[in-house]
């Protein structure tokens, strides 16, 4: 639950949620399409099931169009796809990562402050640094 927060957080700030948005209103109203336009498909059911196969790929094949409108929305769908999981991968390993980066930083920071005043710490102080130095280098 709380990594599905942070994603929710991640996707929030980077506004990516908008794309995401954006994108489900695309993938709804392309089925949407399908059923109009497509003489083989009559539900909408079947021409979001024929939706989540493209983007997914698998390609199942219980549901296939056969008007050219709808192949066209297809490749849109395909393209689009492709498009957003790579925005919101490199958007979502980009924020990760300077994430850690901050937290490494931190750690490094602190970690100085204590260097800085090695005089006025305890010897117990001084253990923890030796110990820290030591793992460190492994």
């Amino acid at each position: 639950m709380k990594s599905l927060r942070i994603l929710k957080d991640i996707l929030v700030r980077t506004k990516t949620n908008r794309i995401l948005t954006v994108y489900l209103i695309f993938v709804l109203l392309s089925a949407l399409l399908i059923v109009i336009f497509d003489p083989k498909i009559d539900r909408y059911i079947d021409a979001l099931w024929y939706c989540y196969a493209v983007i997914s790929t698998a390609g199942f094949g219980d549901v296939v169009v056969t008007g050219a409108f709808s192949k066209i929305i297809s490749v849109l769908v395909t393209a689009y796809s492709t498009i957003v999981i790579a925005i919101v991968t490199g958007v979502v390993v980009n924020f990760y990562t300077e994430l850690v980066e901050r937290q490494k930083k931190e750690t490094l920071s602190a970690f100085m402050d204590k260097l800085e005043t090695l005089d006025t710490l305890s010897k117990e102080e001084l253990r923890e640094i030796s110990k820290k130095v030591k793992k460190f280098r492994k």
